[in-house]
């Protein structure tokens, strides 16, 4: 038995527990009249969570590594090429029960903003100098989680229920008003990462 068991977990291949949805998204940077953006798109009623800003990306598919998906999706989002997106290195990935997402920083290159024709997932695109991001911080709301118990359960297993320990949760979200836009969530949280990151290094200021 212990060998069949010593075999069976040394030819595992770990893997993240439980059903966990894999996703990867990408910063870009894209130079406009000389100055350094990070771009941004506005989703549209095709997709979830239309009027939010986000970055490019979505879900991994099989085969694919994250930082291949985040190209892909920028790809297809932006109508870009390849050979048009330059990845500078990977940042702080976020992971709760629901969702894990990378995060990779690219460079737009050989394309103008101003060409750049989105597709339907996009509404629109827009973009926000990374000096300004250095120069404001975003404002902050907190937003508290708390467990919600099926009611069978309550009634089936009443005493097992009383003795969890079950708590609630705070979560401090950055807020970002720009241009009209709304910057929140996860995107929010990956733009204020790469900021302090970027800060933190002395690169810039």
């Amino acid at each position: 038995m212990l060998e069949k068991i010593r075999s069976a977990v040394q030819n595992y291949e770990p893997e993240i527990y439980g059903n966990i949805r894999k996703s990867a998204v990408l910063l870009p940077l894209i130079k406009r009249n000389g100055e350094l953006h990070i771009l941004y798109e506005v989703r549209s009623q095709a997709v979830s969570q239309a009027g939010d800003s986000s970055f490019p990306g979505g879900g991994v598919e099989a085969g694919e590594t994250f930082e291949e998906t985040a190209i892909r999706e920028t790809m297809e989002e932006l109508s870009l090429q390849e050979e048009n997106i330059k990845i500078i290195g990977e940042i702080d990935y976020i992971v709760n029960q629901r969702m894990i997402i990378y995060c990779f920083v690219g460079e737009l290159v050989d394309v103008e903003f101003e060409k750049i024709k989105p597709n339907l997932e996009v509404e629109k695109i827009y973009t926000v100098p990374v000096q300004y991001l250095l120069n404001n911080k975003p404002s902050y709301f907190e937003v508290e989680f708390s467990p919600v118990v099926n009611e069978q359960f309550l009634n089936e297993q009443n005493e097992l229920y009383h003795s969890m320990e079950l708590h609630s949760s705070k979560e401090r979200i950055p807020y970002y008003e720009i241009q009209k836009h709304r910057l929140w969530g996860y995107t929010a949280n990956l733009t204020e990462r790469f900021i302090k990151i970027i800060q933190k290094s002395g690169e810039l200021k």
